[in-house]
């Protein structure tokens, strides 16, 4: 039995103009620190660029000649002036770009360390659930007189609007310290980054369709 919650809903004013009800299994759930901490981990590391990179033998340039014979001159043998032991020879065991760094966490995992950080937002009262945060083209006097209404709420502002809702996107990003995001996708990162959370009513519907991997 999928049971249901009970927030207030706002409009754009920070006026209480009725209320809506959430699934408890995405926005009631019980706050679990190692699973968000999990996957909080995970999104950092894939987000490192890896850019380190040295050149072992088999990149330096040159060496195909052998450098002297092999006996009759007294000196130690040599196959290749791209050794490791030469200077301007390849590295050992030097940083590859090739290395890769990414870890993963299954669905049902990543879903629930996201409603897991969402439902704790709500219970904070951190989440405002917006009768709709729709603009008139991407205007961002409309975002800001919007954030206004809610400035006690926080300085830094995550906006979730409706799937159809495009223009917020551009209307926003010039606006410092906050941003949007697609209803589609959340994670965990930018739940807990954001002081306040402004959630479209339209976008509940398509959230509970979309993240259907936590029961």
């Amino acid at each position: 039995m999928n049971r249901k919650m009970k927030v207030e809903v706002l409009d754009k004013s920070a006026k209480k103009v009725g209320t809506v009800e959430l699934q408890e299994r995405l926005f009631g759930r019980v706050w679990n620190p190692d699973l968000v901490h999990q996957a909080l981990r995970i999104q950092s590391v894939n987000k490192r660029a890896n850019i380190a990179h040295t050149k072992d033998r088999g990149d330096v340039r040159g060496g195909g000649k052998k450098p002297w014979r092999q006996k009759g001159l007294g000196r130690a043998r040599h196959g290749s002036i791209r050794s490791p032991i030469w200077k301007g020879g390849g590295v050992t065991f030097g940083p590859r770009k090739e290395k890769i760094f990414a870890l993963r966490l299954n669905k049902k995992m990543r879903q629930g360390a996201i409603f897991s950080a969402f439902s704790r937002r709500v219970k904070d009262g951190e989440v405002k659930v917006i009768d709709s945060l729709a603009v008139n083209g991407p205007k961002t006097k409309e975002v800001t007189g919007i954030l206004k209404s809610f400035s006690g709420e926080g300085s830094s502002f995550l906006i979730i609007p409706a799937v159809d809702n495009k223009d917020i996107y551009k209307a926003s990003r010039n606006i410092s310290n906050v941003k949007s995001i697609d209803p589609r996708s959340l994670n965990v990162y930018d739940i807990l980054k954001y002081k306040s959370i402004l959630l479209d009513k339209g976008a509940i519907g398509e959230i509970e369709k979309h993240y259907h991997a936590v029961k």
